[in-house]
Formats: structure tokens, sequence, C-alpha cells
């Protein structure tokens, strides 16, 4: 009997092995080059350009004799294509310029394998300079406006208004997290996800960060996915959940004089529009205005009704 049952148990376990191993064929998805993925996701006037011996992916629009320049930060696991609805609702008046942050999009990821908000502080300034741009608008979405807020701390001189998009910067309880980022977060587990990407993941990732899942089109989970595929940045997203600031900060808003716009769609399970009440109650002055339809990327989510509360705002 005790012979039966370890056999039994035997074949159980080969069997689990072979299917483990079955999902690991099937969802097999080894990074891809940078070269591979530029013709489709970087065509003009995408640029790359040297920033700290970082090969950073750019697009710098619109006319050059703007004096005050719109620099826009995209959010964790994105990159610069979230903006491009605001880019071509603006680019017309304004000088607009995007990039993919180190660790993310086609910039890829850095040799120090550092992602921490000071890192990205000294990258933006890195970056104005190289562009030439010595103030500007800054704006940005999630991480990207903890990052926009931590540079006009830091470099006040720099940064003539602020736009704050579903902003990092307070501690906060998330109501749902894409499960990308729970896996990346995982030891162990994100070091498999650096070889397999399940295409079902990628689409419930990005449908959980959108206020209506009815739109996540299979073009915009193609480019979530290229993005994510890109050489290096998945071991990258686990890296840089090590190195978050978790609200730590915070007391730093406070401090910020600048004209700030907050924008928030009510609908964010991630970072919840509570957050935007308090950057609004601690930031003299600023104007929180709310989406009820939109999620945490309503820039992408409906550009024509975010962009048109920035048009204002810039004008």
């Amino acid at each position: 009997m005790g012979r039966r049952l370890l056999k039994g148990l035997l074949y159980l376990l080969l069997l689990l092995l072979a299917i483990f191993a079955l999902g690991i064929a099937l969802n097999w998805a080894p990074d891809k080059p940078v070269d591979e993925l530029k013709a489709r996701w970087a065509p003009p006037p995408s640029q790359f350009i040297d920033v700290g011996g970082l090969q950073v992916h750019v697009r710098d629009e619109g006319p050059r004799d703007d004096p005050l320049p719109l620099v826009l930060i995209h959010g964790t696991a994105a990159s610069l294509h979230t903006w491009e609805g605001w880019v071509a609702a603006l680019k017309g008046k304004h000088r607009i310029i995007t990039m993919d942050l180190p660790g993310f999009g086609l910039t890829g990821p850095n040799a120090q394998d550092d992602y921490s908000n000071a890192a990205y502080i000294r990258f933006m300034l890195d970056l104005l300079d190289k562009l030439g741009v010595q103030k500007c608008i800054l704006g940005g979405n999630s991480l990207g406006g903890e990052i926009a807020w931590q540079v006009a701390v830091a470099a006040p001189q720099r940064v003539g208004k602020l736009i704050l998009v579903d902003a990092g910067g307070y501690a906060f309880t998330p109501k749902s997290v894409p499960v990308g980022f729970m896996i990346a977060r995982m030891p162990g587990l994100n070091r498999l996800m650096e070889w397999t990407l399940p295409r079902s993941m990628m689409e419930k990732s990005v449908r959980n960060v959108y206020g209506d899942a009815s739109r996540v089109t299979p073009a915009l989970v193609d480019r979530y996915e290229a993005m994510t595929l890109r050489q290096g940045n998945r071991r990258a997203l686990g890296k840089r959940f090590g190195q978050l600031d978790g609200g730590a900060s915070a007391g730093k808003i406070k401090t910020l004089a600048v004209p700030t716009l907050i924008l928030w769609g009510e609908r964010d399970k991630l970072i919840p529009v509570e957050n935007g009440v308090l950057f609004q109650r601690d930031i003299a002055g600023s104007k929180l205005v709310r989406f009820p339809e939109l999620g945490h990327v309503p820039q992408e989510e409906d550009p024509a009704a975010t962009v048109a509360v920035v048009q204002q705002f810039l004008d």
C-alpha cells in the first residue's frame, strides 16, 4: 500500500513538473535587443542621446523658441508613448519633451542598477542640461509625477510650473495592484519572469490601471509588451521595487511654491484619489481636477479630456 501511494505521488509530481515546463515553454519570452524594437517603436521624431553614458530615447517636438518647454515624465513600466495624445494636441504651440526613463522603455537599464528617486532627479537635471533647457514646465504620471515634484524641490529655479497626474509621493494602500508589479516584487519568481511573459498577464496588468478596461486594445497591449521585453527592463523593474521611497519624502511637498495642476482618475486603484487631495492641501494655490471615469493613467486613457484642462493651465 505504501509503495503504491509513493508511486502515485511520484506520478503526480512528474505531471505537475510537466505542466510547469509546458507553461514555461508556451510563455517563453526572452529579452529583445533594443535595435530590434526601434523600427516600430522609435520612428521619427524619436532620437537617442547620450546622458551620463546611457542612450536615452527622447522626443523633442514643437517650436524651439518656446521659452518654457513642457517636459513630461512617464510612470513605472510605461514609456514616452503614454503622452502621445497630449503631444499631438499641444505641439503646435508648445515645445514638448518626452523621454523613456532609465530602466524603462527603449532607454533600458543603467549600469549602476540605481533606480532610486535621487538617481532619477540627477538624470532629469542632466537631461535638461543636455537639451539646453534652463527652465521648464514639468509634468509626470505616477512615478513620473513623483520625480517631477522632487526635481522642483531640488532645483526650484528650473521649474516654472508643475503638472502632477496620479502622482506618487505619499504613502498609500492600493486597492488593487497590477499582477506584473506583484510578480516583480517577489524574489525568485521575478527571476523566472525575466524569461517568460504570458500575454494574458500583460493584458490584465494594463486593464488594471485603466478606469474603463474596454479601452485597452490589442495594440496597446502590444506596446506595453514590447517595452517590457526590451533587454534588461524586467530585471530593472525588480530592482526599482527594491528602491521605493514609500512616502519618506512626503514632508518636502509642503515646501513647493510653484503653480501646480493636479489631475486624478477617480477609478485609480493603485494610488487612490485621496492622495490627490493631499497634494492639493499641501501645495499652496494648487488646483485639483478629478476625472470620475478614468484610472491611473488618465492622460493615456482619455487624452482629449485631460489635455483640455492642461491647455487652460498652460495658457
